[in-house]
């Protein structure tokens, strides 16, 4: 880790340049389809794309959200939250949650929360041994035939 950045990626162009990463975790998503989702995103749901930089090249990416909920209360959601697969291991997942923390808490969010698939159990490490996570609940999902 030489010299680290974290940028938010605004452009097309910079948002597009965040996908090979990106991919690695949202395995089913198109590019298009892709722009398209983060674009929606961000004008209706105040998600924020970042990007973690080492150098000039993208190592990790992130996508969260501000939301207000009875349950969490004033809290950042974080949707995506993904390391290069040759870098990981390097720390910079914990660069870009901590700075997601640093965001949270500069707009008064009072937490930080985050679902992550069942199968994923170095991300569960990672989070609860890490970075102090605590399991609070399940996460259930049905999908809709005629969306």
């Amino acid at each position: 880790m030489e010299a680290l950045s974290i940028k938010e990626l605004q452009s097309a162009a910079e948002i597009l340049s965040a996908f090979p990463i990106m991919k690695q975790l949202r395995t089913h998503l198109k590019e298009e389809e892709y722009l398209q989702l983060v674009a929606e995103a961000r004008d209706k749901d105040q998600y924020h794309l970042f990007a973690l930089y080492d150098a000039d090249e993208i190592v990790a990416v992130t996508g969260f959200k501000p939301m207000i909920t009875l349950y969490y209360g004033r809290s950042v959601w974080v949707c995506d939250l993904v390391t290069a697969e040759s870098k990981r291991s390097s720390g910079y997942g914990e660069t870009l949650l901590s700075f997601i923390h640093d965001w949270a808490k500069e707009r008064n969010y009072v937490s930080v929360a985050l679902s992550s698939g069942l199968q994923r159990h170095n991300a569960h490490r990672f989070y609860e041994d890490k970075m102090d996570y605590k399991r609070v609940s399940y996460v259930f999902k049905k999908e809709l035939d005629d969306y």
